[in-house]
């Protein structure tokens, strides 16, 4: 009976170990630009998977693992005739990730490089880095 027991929770142990990238981070948005897909894991355990775009041909998104350092709940970006920028949280340089009203083109490549979401799952993610914090938020871009 004790080596069942024993059995068990080793066993239990090992299926917490479930997201070993997202160990060090409360949040981790992880954006693969092969699928336009981005993974939001909030402590360990992915909760949410969203269709993005990310640049066209002629435009960088780029890639690396990076921390939030701005936040705008709305924004118009000063670039590009002030389109709007719902719920932006910029990680690199004038890059962001934000809410975007050309929803047909989600899941395929469409900007100038930024990361563009629906415009309730840029709300979400940018609650959860609100709620979190910015050092505790990871966004992890892979091609």
């Amino acid at each position: 009976m004790k080596r069942i027991l024993l059995i068990i929770l080793a066993t239990l142990a090992l299926s917490l170990a479930h997201v070993p990238h997202a160990r060090a981070q409360a949040v981790v948005a992880h954006i693969d630009l092969s699928t336009q897909s981005m993974e939001v894991w909030v402590e360990g355990w992915r909760r949410y998977t969203w269709p993005v775009s990310t640049a066209r041909k002629g435009y960088r998104t780029p890639v690396g693992t990076f921390h939030p350092y701005r936040m705008h709940r709305r924004y118009f970006s000063r670039k590009y005739d002030n389109a709007p920028m719902p719920y932006a949280v910029f990680f690199h340089k004038g890059y962001a990730i934000h809410g975007t009203n050309d929803l047909r083109r989600l899941g395929r490549p469409a900007s100038h490089g930024c990361i563009r979401l629906h415009p309730e799952n840029a709300k979400t993610l940018f609650s959860l880095v609100s709620e979190f914090g910015r050092s505790n938020t990871e966004i992890v871009i892979t091609r």
